[in-house]
C-alpha cells in the first residue's frame, strides 16, 4: 500500500509544460531513485510532492499518520538563529529537550542543570535518540553549534537540512542531490545510513553508487512520462535502451504514417462525417507520435585541443598553511603527459586549495609551482562560476567564438554546437537567470571546453549535472588526451577517469596511489585487515613474554570470548556465501540490492566483534 500517491499531475514553467497527467506513488520501505535531464521537472515534482509548490492540476495523497521530511537543493534557515537552534528548533518534546542538553553541554553549564536534563532524557527512554543525534551531527561535521547560520556556507547550509532531517526521522524522505557538499567518507556513511531506515525514501541523485547503494528501483521522467524500473542503475540502463529501440521503431512507422494520413487529410472536403472524423482523430494521435524526438540528439563532445609540451606542471616541494591548520607540507609531484589524477579527503583538508595554488588564485608559503609554456588551464569549479544574468545562452558562448573547432579542419556554429550540449533553439535565447542549476553549471563546463585547454581543472564538476550529462562528459574526458586534475565526491565519475589518486590525510599528509577510487578502497580495507591482524601478533607476544596476565576475565567475559570466535567464524563463512552469490549473476535484480545490503551488514558486524574478540583476548588464557 502506498504512503505517497499522487494522480493526474501537471505543471509547466513559462508556458512549456514540463509533465502532463503523472501518477506515481512510493510504498513503504521503497528506496527509489527519480532521474531525469536537467530542465525537465525532476525537482518541481520532488517539490510537489513535498508539499512546498502546487500543481496546476492533480492531487497529492500522505497517508494518515505518516510525516514527510524534504531536504531541498536550496535550504532555507532562520539566518539569525544558531547552529544549535536551527537543529533543535521543534515541537518534539524528546528533540527539545535533548537540544537543551547539547546547548548545556557546550556551554559548560553547572552540574545541577546537566543533572536535571539527564534525569528528563531518562523519563522520556531518549538516549537512543541522542546517540543518533551525536551520530549524524559528527559524521556530517556539524561541530560549531554556537555559530549563526547566516555565516555558514551553501554546503554547510545543506548538510546542516540534511542532519536536521535526518534527526527529526519522519516516515517518507524526499532527497533531492543529498550527496551534494558531502565528502566521500560522508557520502558512504550516508549511504549506509539510509540502507539501515526501513521507510519510503524518494531520491533525487547523479551519484550512480549512491543510487545502487541505497535504491531497488528507479523512476526516470522522460519526456513528460514517468517510467519505473525495478532493480539497479545497470539493469535500468538495459532496459531503458530497450524502451527507447522500441520507442524510435514506434516513431519511424508513425512518421511513414503520417505523411500518408498527411495527404489524406489535405484532399478531404472540410465537411466530413462520423468516420471522417473518427480517421482525423487518429490522425492527430499519430501526428503526436511522429513529431517527437527520436534518442539519437545525444551529446557529443569533440574539441581541438592545444598543443602540450613535454614540460607539464611542477610541484616543487610547496606547504601551505592557514592559521595553525596545515593542509600541505613538502608536496612534490611532476605531471606527465596524459595523466589524470583524481583528488580525495574529507572537507576542509585542502583539495580546493591545492587547485587554486595551481591556478595563481593563491600563494604556496614555500615551494614553487612551475608550468609548461605550452600548457593552457581549464578550470571548472562552482564556487567559482561567473556567468552574467542578464545574457542570453547564445550570447554568452558568442563572447568566447563565433566558431567551434572540432579539430581535422572541421567547424561547427555556435548554435548548432548548442543544440548538441542540449540547449535547442528556444533554450539558446534564454537569459541566464531563467536557468536551472545544472543548466548553469552544463553552460560553465561548456564556456571552460570551449577555450580548448590541454590541462584541465576539475573541481566538483558532477553537482547539478544530469545522468545524461555526466555520461557524455565521461566519453570525451575518456578520450581527452590532456592532463587532468579531479576534485570531485562522486565514486563512479571518479572510477571511470582517473589512473591514480592522491589523497588528503590532514596535516599536510598527502599519499599517493596508483589506480582509481575503488583500487584505493580495497587498499585501505587490505592495510585495516593488516593492522588488526598486526596488533594480534603484538598481544600474543606479549603474552608469551609474561605468563600471567595482569587482570583475568570474569567468567561472562570467558563465555562471551569463546562465543565470539564462533560467532566470527560463522560471520566468515556467510560473508564468502553472500559474495559467491552476489558475484555468480543468478541473483534477480530486485533482490541483488537486498544481497548487497546484507553483505555490508555482514561485514560490519565481524569488524565489531574481532574488536571486541582482541579486547578481551588481552587477558584471556
Amino acid at each position: 500500500m502506498n504512503v505517497l500517491s499522487a494522480e493526474g499531475l501537471s505543471k509547466s514553467f513559462h508556458e512549456t509544460p514540463l509533465f502532463t497527467n503523472l501518477t506515481i506513488g512510493l510504498s513503504a520501505n521503497q528506496k527509489c531513485a527519480l532521474i531525469a535531464a536537467n530542465g525537465t521537472g525532476k525537482t518541481t515534482l520532488m517539490k510537489i510532492l513535498a508539499g512546498t509548490e502546487t500543481p496546476e492540476s492533480g492531487t497529492v495523497t500522505v497517508r494518515s499518520g505518516y510525516t514527510v521530511g524534504y531536504l531541498s537543493q536550496q535550504p532555507e534557515f532562520n539566518e539569525e538563529l544558531s547552529v544549535l537552534d536551527g537543529l533543535f528548533k521543534d515541537e518534539n518534546e524528546v528533540l527539545k529537550v535533548i537540544g537543551d542538553y547539547e546547548k548545556a553541554v557546550a556551554l559548560h553549564a553547572d552540574a545541577s542543570v546537566l543533572q536535571n536534563l539527564i534525569e528528563k532524557i531518562d523519563a522520556l527512554n531518549g538516549w537512543t535518540f541522542e546517540a543518533r543525534v551525536r551520530e549524524v551531527l559528527g559524521r556530517l561535521g556539524i561541530h560549531d553549534f554556537d555559530k549563526k547560520i547566516k555565516y555558514l556556507s551553501g554546503g554547510q547550509k545543506k548538510r546542516l537540512m540534511l542532519s536536521k532531517l535526518l534527526i527529526e526521522d519522519p516516515d517518507i524522505l524526499l532527497l533531492d542531490e543529498p550527496t551534494n557538499h558531502l565528502d566521500i567518507e560522508m557520502i558512504e556513511w550516508l549511504e549506509n545510513y539510509l540502507n539501515g531506515l526501513n521507510k519510503a525514501i524518494l531520491i533525487i541523485s547523479h551519484d550512480r553508487y549512491f543510487i545502487d547503494g541505497v535504491c531497488s528501483s528507479i523512476i526516470e521522467l522522460d519526456n513528460q512520462k514517468l517510467f519505473e524500473y525495478k532493480g539497479n542503475y545497470a539493469y535500468y540502463l538495459e532496459k531503458k535502451t530497450l524502451r527507447e529501440q522500441v520507442s524510435e521503431s514506434e516513431i519511424d512507422k508513425a512518421r511513414n504514417l503520417y505523411r500518408r494520413e498527411l495527404e489524406w487529410m489535405r484532399k478531404q472536403p472540410k465537411a466530413r462525417g462520423t468516420k471522417q472524423k473518427a480517421r482525423e482523430d487518429s490522425f492527430y494521435e499519430t501526428e503526436k507520435v511522429a513529431k517527437q524526438k527520436k534518442g539519437d540528439d545525444k551529446l557529443n563532445i569533440t574539441l581541438q585541443m592545444n598543443r602540450l609540451g613535454s614540460k607539464i606542471l611542477e610541484f616543487e616541494y610547496i606547504s601551505k598553511a592557514y592559521n595553525d591548520k596545515v593542509l600541505l607540507k613538502d608536496f612534490a609531484y611532476t605531471f606527465k603527459r596524459g595523466e589524470r589524477i583524481g583528488i580525495v579527503g574529507k572537507n576542509g583538508v585542502g583539495k580546493t586549495t591545492l587547485l587554486n595554488l595551481v591556478m595563481g588564485l593563491d600563494k604556496p608559503d614555500a615551494g614553487k609551482i612551475k608550468a609548461g609554456q605550452t600548457v593552457v588551464f581549464g578550470y571548472f569549479s562552482q564556487e567559482k562560476m561567473i556567468l552574467e544574468e542578464d545574457k542570453r545562452v547564445i550570447d554568452i558562448v558568442r563572447d568566447i567564438t563565433d566558431y567551434v573547432d572540432l579539430g581535422g579542419g572541421n567547424y561547427m556554429n555556435v548554435a548548432q554546437f548548442l543544440t548538441k550540449w542540449n540547449f535547442p533553439g528556444s533554450k539558446q535565447h534564454t537569459y541566464v537567470s531563467k536557468l536551472s542549476g545544472g543548466e548553469r553549471s552544463r553552460l560553465h563546463l561548456l564556456t571552460v571546453l570551449l577555450k580548448n585547454p590541454n590541462f584541465l581543472i576539475l573541481d566538483e564538476p558532477t553537482n547539478d549535472l544530469d545522468i545524461v550529462t555526466l555520461n557524455t562528459l565521461e566519453d570525451f574526458l575518456m578520450s581527452y588526451e590532456g592532463c587532468m586534475l579531479l576534485v570531485t565526491h562522486d565514486r563512479y565519475f571518479m572510477d571511470k577517469l582517473v589512473d591514480h589518486i592522491l589523497v588528503f590525510e590532514g596535516d599536510g599528509k598527502i599519499k599517493d596511489i596508483n589506480g582509481n577510487y575503488t583500487d584505493y578502497r580495497e587498499q585501505k580495507e587490505e592495510e585495516k585487515k593488516e593492522a588488526v591482524k598486526e596488533k594480534k601478533e603484538i598481544t600474543d607476544n606479549s603474552f608469551s613474554k609474561n605468563n600471567q596476565p595482569k587482570n583475568k576475565l570474569t567468567f561472562k567475559e570467558k563465555m562471551e570470548f569463546e562465543t565470539l570466535e564462533k560467532e566470527i567464524e560463522k560471520l566468515e563463512a556467510k560473508k564468502t556465501e553472500l559474495l559467491t552469490d552476489m558475484n555468480s549473476g543468478n541473483i534477480a535484480h530486485d533482490k541483488l540490492n537486498a544481497v548487497s545490503n546484507e553483505y555490508l551488514q555482514v561485514c560490519n558486524t565481524i569488524e565489531e566483534k574481532t574488536i571486541r574478540w582482541l579486547e578481551l583476548s588481552e587477558f584471556a588464557r
